[in-house]
């Protein structure tokens, strides 16, 4: 499977906050549900220097760009405008 890690910045409006909140719960449901298909390596939240969600940053597999681009798609955070700025690049884990 071809790895990616997805560094994803939220939007900056006051709104941003509470759309992050009300899509956290369907956005974690999504990822618990890539772990146990085993397309989840790793996914973290990214934080200003107060503690705050910013953004995330998330690793996945997939057989096919094409499955990626249908994960992204379908995507809570990327539906409900949390994610404002998205850089997806391929990536390969050191075998450690």
């Amino acid at each position: 499977m071809d790895q990616y890690i997805v560094y994803a910045l939220d939007h900056k409006d006051a709104q941003a906050p509470d759309r992050r909140l009300k899509a956290r719960p369907l956005h974690m449901d999504k990822l618990k549900a890539l772990k146990a298909n085993g397309n989840l390596v790793f996914a973290g939240a990214l934080l200003d220097n107060h503690e705050q969600m910013i953004g995330s940053t998330v690793i996945v597999q997939f057989e096919t760009p094409e499955e990626l681009r249908d994960w992204l798609e379908a995507e809570p955070y990327v539906l409900m405008r949390v994610w404002d700025n998205i850089e997806v690049h391929p990536l390969k884990l050191a075998d450690i």
